[in-house]
This record gives structure tokens, sequence and C-alpha cells, in this order.
């Protein structure tokens, strides 16, 4: 698998709940490296862009809500197959559906609250990571 560069959010509740550095470690453990972290409170704008494809869904506003609630760790991880390892750590959206030992099942209060974000694919990866960074920014070692 090459090295990949993914991008990844520590949700409100996590930061809120003191989680950072739990999550960080087992990123660490499991081969992906921080490439770039910013701890910012999103935008409203930026936020609806980031999530744009989800306008139209009823859980929208809700979502921009939440996400604009307080401060969010930004990340840009590097790694083997990072996309994938990404959303392997992360498990499912719905923290009680993931597996045992998962990001989500140990810090996700529900669907919505679910403590993580990572992107689907390499081009989404791609398009997050230019929303939030500058490739100056990022550490490709």
């Amino acid at each position: 698998m090459a090295k990949e560069i993914t991008f990844s959010i520590i949700k409100p509740n996590a930061v809120k709940k003191g989680a950072i550095g739990d999550i960080v470690a087992h990123f660490e453990k499991n081969d992906l490296k921080i490439a770039a972290a910013k701890l910012t409170v999103l935008s409203r704008k930026k936020c609806e862009e980031f999530y744009a494809e989800h306008k139209e869904r009823p859980f929208f506003g809700e979502l921009v809500d939440f996400m604009t609630s307080g401060p969010v760790m930004l990340m840009a991880l590097s790694g083997e197959g990072a996309v994938l390892k990404n959303r392997d750590l992360m498990g499912a959206t719905d923290p009680k559906k993931a597996a045992p030992g998962t990001i989500r099942a140990k810090h996700g209060a529900n669907v919505g609250e679910n403590a993580v974000h990572g992107s689907d694919s390499a081009a989404s990866a791609q398009r997050e990571l230019a929303l939030f960074f500058e490739k100056s920014e990022i550490v490709n070692d």
C-alpha cells in the first residue's frame, strides 16, 4: 500500500471531554503520523462549505450547529494506506455499532456526536485538506 495523507477532525464532544491525547495516541500506535494539526472553532460558513454534500438532508442544520459549538482538532494524518486505516480506526458511524477498541466506540456519544470525522476516499481527503490547510503546513516526510 502507498503512503497517503488523509484528513481527520476530532469533533467538539471529544475535545470537550479531553479525548484529544487518547485519540492522537491511537493514531500514532497504529502508524498514522500527525502531518499537520490545529485546534480551532469552525466558522459557520466554513462548516457549511465542508458539509455542502449534506445541505439538503434534514440533519444539516443540527450538524452545523454541533460542529460550530466548540473547538475541534483538524489534522492531516500520514501513513501507509492512511485513508482506509483511519476509517478502520474510527469504527462505524454509530458508536453503538462500532467495534470495541475503535475511536467511536470509546469516545462517541451517538451518530451525530461520534467523536471523529475521517475522509472517505483519497479524493475527499484532498478536497477536505485544501479547505483547512495550506500545502506548506503539511509535513510530508
